[in-house]
């Protein structure tokens, strides 16, 4: 399977992230940047999530419906096209890094797919539904993690 780029001005993969976009800073989403989109995306769809969280894995951001033809997003910006969905704190769009005081740094994974068609979705599908919705289907995806700690 193809890969897509996808990386942050705002930290390097592996890296920590700022403040500025946790829930203890101004809790506004990092810049993205993808390429390698591969011919015959009908969407693409991004994922943050946090595994590390205490009660299993956290859906920090959701965004379906993306234009297949962007190849990013500002930061605190929706992706052109794309319809924010409710995230773990039950709210529409971004909700940034607030792990448990005293956690080691959690690890938070943002995840683009491209896919083939439309997903169907709900606005309170998890994590786990993504996955199942887009595993075995997509043409491309790409990763890269940010670390927080409080």
């Amino acid at each position: 399977m193809a890969g897509i780029e996808l990386k942050s001005s705002a930290f390097d993969d592996g890296a920590f992230i700022p403040r500025r976009y946790s829930k203890d800073g101004e809790d506004v989403s990092p810049d993205l940047s993808w390429s390698g989109v591969p011919d015959g995306t009908s969407e693409l769809l991004l994922l943050c999530e946090d595994p590390d969280a205490p009660s299993g894995t956290f859906m920090h951001w959701l965004v379906t419906g993306i234009d297949p033809a962007s190849d990013g997003v500002e930061a605190g910006q929706t992706p052109r096209g794309g319809k924010e969905r409710l995230n773990g704190f039950g709210d529409r769009g971004w909700g940034g890094p607030r792990p448990p005081a005293g956690d080691k740094a959690h690890r938070y994974f943002f995840r683009i797919y491209a896919l083939p068609e439309p997903t169907p979705l709900d606005d309170k599908a998890s994590a786990a539904d993504v996955h199942a919705a887009v595993d075995d289907r997509q043409l491309a995806d790409g990763t890269f993690f940010g670390l927080y700690q409080r």
